[in-house]
């Protein structure tokens, strides 16, 4: 499995669906792709007037400083980076995504900046330098430390839980954008016409359709 396919089984089984599906919540697809990919507050329809008054309350605060969000938005490129299928994270509006959660979900806003902290106070010991300054060689080392808890180092276990919450937020922001429901294929419902059991499967199982089940329930032409 490749790193984008890893990430879209995040958002589908994990903590990132717990989000996604809040966001579907009584809304279309488009209002959700709408809503994630560039929360404006003048997309009202089908709202209730608490929801855009909410809407409004968390365009009109910053929570980030333009330090953190440059940080976000080097870890969101280094977890979901451009590939032959679709750009990378801060290119389908990621950071923004993430900035825009932790408004909605103030539960949140202590573990990301204490998280950002951390990595750059990591990185200043290590490197000198902070994180969003560092080498991309550097940048990738400490990622690693803490990307993988099954072998982070015991001191690394704060690092791991913020990386964790970085990666199913930059998951969920990326596939909830109309780049990143590009990128899964993602159908919908379409009509279509059911075959029957295919006929290899009958046989298996010395099974056979009678000839009033194919005159009224399956009416298409087996042999095409």
């Amino acid at each position: 499995m490749d790193r984008r396919e890893s990430f879209k089984a995040i958002v589908l089984g994990t903590v990132s669906s717990v989000l996604l599906l809040e966001s579907c919540d009584t809304k279309t697809d488009e209002q959700v792709v709408q809503v994630i990919d560039k929360p404006d507050a003048s997309a009202t329809d089908g709202r209730m007037p608490e929801e855009v008054a909410r809407l409004k309350e968390i365009k009109s605060k910053t929570f980030f400083t333009e330090q953190e969000m440059a940080t976000i938005t080097v870890l969101s490129d280094i977890i979901i980076p451009e590939d032959e299928v679709s750009g990378s994270a801060s290119e389908a509006g990621v950071p923004d995504f993430i900035e825009f959660i932790v408004k909605d979900k103030p539960e949140l806003q202590t573990p990301m900046r204490s998280g950002l902290k951390w990595l750059d106070i990591q990185c200043l010991n290590r490197f000198e330098k902070p994180f969003k300054d560092c080498k991309q060689r550097q940048q990738l080392e400490m990622v690693d430390a803490v990307a993988y808890p099954e072998k982070a180092k015991p001191e690394m276990k704060k690092g791991v839980s913020f990386f964790n919450l970085m990666r199913n937020l930059t998951a969920t922001g990326f596939f909830t954008s109309e780049m990143g429901v590009k990128d899964l294929d993602y159908q919908g419902n379409r009509p279509n016409q059911w075959k029957g059991v295919p006929e290899d499967v009958l046989k298996q199982y010395k099974l056979a359709y009678t000839e009033k089940e194919l005159r009224e329930c399956v009416t298409f032409d087996r042999t095409a």
